[in-house]
């Protein structure tokens, strides 16, 4: 069917999603409030697997804890099987030719669509899954399930529209070029995160906005907010069979699409073993594929502060708590390592930042004045403590915190480690919790330091320089040219925000393909040239060729 296209349409103009406060006496506190204890008087729900629109239960159920209350889930799902997963790959592809032939301004009404369905009627919805189910605060809940999604979604039509408007800048006489960005021919896997529903919703958001079909594998501790993802996906618009949602074991259901030769591309967040692991098995499939997959992932970190001795202290102290603890640590871009000068780390800054760290409360959301909340599982909560215990074990001094409760939920104190061996375990190895490691070097050693922040780990995430003195600035900038996709200055080094800091780094870090810019959307595209000639020869041969 041929869709005419009357007019060049122009998307409204894009903003940020304004952020909520939920102070005291607040309509949105309220509103939250009541969304949080419906879905607890609710629970435990029952996700199935969505295949061509079709809710699929195959009796193979999984659950979801609460991580605040382990003894409760959110929710059981039912894993997909190998039959589920075939019927997803194939459906997919027999949604493909009517998606992708759609015209561009009906792909960005549904996704304009989607973010307003975020930002409102699913807003508190998602927030109280996100809250209840990944173990998250108000305002983290916040920042990500409500305004980052939001944003993803009508950033990523502002993004794209821009992207189908880069063409040829030259036609030569009698003649007009024109590019098309084709969606990716077969089938986009999405491998969504825990810790960021609204990664969930971007891993295959960004896929299908630009015409691709994709089989979406969310984290089975991010089942419920995800699945909610997907319902107001379909209620945009999203076409049946454009994403599929097969929840299930990971290695099964990820093994299959990528053993399958229509496997197009891989939108992965998570672990750097399990990307590297994939990127070997991808490579090991190439003769069975009918191209050469695109493989876009942000995996770990192992991010960094480094204070100058003209670093301002108040301001690094408090950016250094956030940036550590926020979300339990539980943020690819989450500080744990941290290089102090011992002219500020004596004069004031130890004192304030241990002061600040011993202020944080921790436990369940349902204590709004609690700062921290649990890590996700059991597997986390006892890699955390065995790092802080092989940190101990190794002659790091535990100057806070170091300790853990997991009798009801997975709870881990704030803890802040002092190292003498800049490159002890808790300095090299992403831990993925709320521990930072400190290490206290000498004032006149500020450019060795930078270069041992630059060899320390094998990631190359985010970092944070703080300092006063510009030259100091422009040194560590240089520096540390490579060791981070995301730097700040007398910032933390977290909370990249979709439309102002692309997001992503290199190393072990991933792709850097940076989420929440145009650059993500080239990724998932592949360019056809078309030229098209108005004037006809009247002979074969050249100038030249006359004598």
């Amino acid at each position: 069917m041929a869709y005419p296209q009357l007019a060049t349409f122009k998307v409204p103009e894009i903003k940020n999603e304004p952020m909520r406060s939920y102070a005291p006496g607040s309509a949105e506190r309220k509103a939250l409030q009541a969304a949080i204890t419906e879905m607890e008087q609710q629970l435990p729900f029952e996700v199935p697997c969505i295949v061509n629109g079709e809710p699929v239960k195959t009796g193979n159920l999984a659950k979801q804890p609460l991580p605040h209350d382990h003894a409760r889930h959110l929710c059981t799902y039912h894993e997909a099987d190998e039959a589920t997963v075939a019927r997803a790959i194939d459906g997919a592809l027999a949604a493909k030719e009517a998606w992708e032939s759609l015209p561009w301004s009906d792909r960005a009404a549904i996704f304009l669509k989607a973010a307003d369905l975020v930002s409102g009627k699913y807003r508190y919805k998602l927030m109280a899954a996100t809250i209840l189910g990944q173990g998250k605060n108000v305002w983290q809940a916040e920042i990500d399930a409500a305004a980052e999604l939001t944003d993803f979604f009508r950033f990523g039509v502002k993004y794209v529209e821009e992207l189908y408007s880069q063409q040829p800048p030259q036609n030569s006489p009698g003649s007009w070029n024109r590019v098309e960005y084709r969606a990716l021919e077969g089938f986009v896997l999405a491998v969504s995160p825990f810790n960021f529903t609204a990664i969930g919703g971007n891993l295959p958001g960004a896929p299908a906005l630009v015409g691709n079909v994709v089989v979406w594998k969310p984290s089975p501790a991010a089942t419920y907010s995800n699945y909610l993802v997907y319902q107001l996906l379909a209620e945009a618009g999203v076409p049946a069979g454009v994403i599929q949602f097969v929840p299930g074991p990971p290695a099964e259901v990820v093994a299959q699409a990528i053993n399958n030769k229509n496997f197009a591309a891989l939108h992965f967040t998570g672990s750097t073993f399990v990307f590297r692991k994939l990127w070997k098995d991808i490579a090991g499939n190439l003769d069975k594929y009918r191209g050469y997959p695109r493989i876009v992932g942000e995996t770990g970190g192992k991010n960094f502060h480094i204070l100058h001795k003209s670093a301002e202290v108040r301001n690094a102290v408090l950016q250094s708590v956030r940036g550590a603890f926020e979300y339990q640590g539980q943020k690819c871009s989450a500080l744990s390592r941290l290089y102090v000068p011992s002219s500020l780390w004596e004069g004031g800054f130890k004192d304030q930042f241990l002061e600040e760290v011993a202020k944080i409360k921790v436990g369940p959301y349902s204590d709004w004045t609690n700062f921290l909340g649990p890590v996700i599982g059991r597997p986390a909560y006892d890699k955390i403590i065995s790092y802080i215990s092989q940190a101990k074990s190794a002659g790091g001094e535990i100057l806070i915190g170091g300790s853990g409760d997991d009798s009801k939920g997975y709870f881990v104190q704030p803890t802040v480690i002092l190292t003498k061996d800049p490159k002890s375990i808790t300095m090299r190895e992403e831990i993925f919790g709320p521990v930072v490691t400190v290490y206290v070097y000498a004032d006149e050693a500020y450019e060795e330091t930078l270069k041992l922040i630059d060899d320390t780990t094998e990631y190359a995430l985010t970092g944070a320089i703080f300092a006063q003195d510009r030259h100091a600035l422009i040194l560590a900038t240089n520096k540390l040219r490579n060791s981070a996709g995301n730097v700040y200055y007398n910032e933390k080094c977290t909370g990249a925000v979709v439309g102002q800091q692309p997001f992503g780094g290199a190393r072990g870090s991933g792709t850097n393909d940076k989420a929440g810019s145009i650059s993500i959307f080239y990724r998932f595209v592949s360019a056809r040239s078309i030229k098209e000639n108005f004037v006809g020869l009247e002979e074969f041969s050249y100038p030249s060729n006359l004598v």
